[in-house]
């Protein structure tokens, strides 16, 4: 088996992907592809190309971050000691089948956030799709889920999970609700005419940044370097509620303030995060 190969969606941005893969807050963020085995070469090569980012060995400290294409699947590994496990867009993996049949249905706070009950499946435009972990529950519960997701890096790792979920008997049925687009959800969502638009738009993008970093997840603060602090978040907010038909659902942390300072209509509380719901 091998990396699977990028497709067309993101060829638009392969001239200039390395140049502009930075923090959004910080200094230039370095990545490369690396094979897993020699077997995985051709393929990562393949990959290294397309996203115009180089080649290098699975030892390598001279990059930031290691793309790692081996036969699971794609996974993003930070460098150097002591550092946090990679993390991949993992639709087949036990966690994800444990968070399916144990994430509480229709009945859990995402579900009801959307509005998601027995006849009615939303459509849903997931406006910041990170690892896609949200759109794929609502995709199991019956959604069409449209994802969105503008880092070259984080885009590579969503659709090899996609395709890789398509060809296992559990969860095609799942990736088959599931649309994927490598863009800008900005530049998207002022380009769709009325008719296209979704019922539903969810926002989950990086919470705020705390001042003790032991508080946040380890995976957490590797996307935060990759995709950065979204601090257009608020802009898109404003954008999504011109853009949908129904609502926009934000997810927040539990006792952070509502994105943008915006009053949603109404909020679903969990445990550690709440979803605010713009109705429009």
């Amino acid at each position: 088996m091998t990396c699977s190969p990028f497709n067309k969606n993101l060829k638009h941005l392969i001239p200039f992907l390395y140049k502009n893969i930075v923090s959004h807050d910080s200094n230039t963020l370095t990545v490369a592809v690396c094979p897993a085995t020699p077997e995985q070469k051709d393929g990562a090569n393949s990959l290294a190309e397309k996203l115009g980012i180089p080649l290098a060995q699975i030892d390598s400290r001279e990059f930031e971050f290691l793309l790692i294409c081996s036969d699971d699947g794609l996974a993003l590994k930070q460098t150097g000691p002591r550092t946090p496990l990679p993390v991949a867009a993992g639709f087949t993996d036990p966690k994800m089948e444990y968070r399916l049949k144990h994430g509480g249905g229709r009945r859990q706070a995402l579900s009801r956030a959307v509005g998601l009950k027995k006849n009615l499946h939303p459509t849903v435009s997931d406006a910041t799709g990170g690892l896609g972990r949200d759109a794929f529950i609502l995709a199991h519960l019956g959604c069409q889920v449209h994802i969105l997701e503008r880092s070259p890096i984080l885009a590579a790792m969503l659709e090899d999970g996609l395709q890789r979920a398509g060809r296992k008997s559990k969860t095609a049925e799942t990736a088959a609700r599931i649309l994927f687009t490598c863009i800008d959800s900005k530049v998207f969502l002022r380009r769709l005419n009325e008719q296209k638009r979704p019922e539903v738009i969810y926002l989950d993008p990086m919470y705020p940044e705390r001042t003790k970093s032991s508080l946040v997840k380890k995976e957490m603060r590797m996307l935060r370097r990759l995709a950065g602090n979204d601090r257009d978040a608020a802009e898109l907010l404003d954008i999504a509620l011109h853009c949908t038909r129904n609502s926009v659902v934000v997810k927040r942390p539990r006792l952070a303030p509502p994105l943008g300072n915006k009053t949603p209509s109404h909020s679903i509380k969990g445990r550690s995060s709440r979803f605010d719901v713009y109705l429009v």
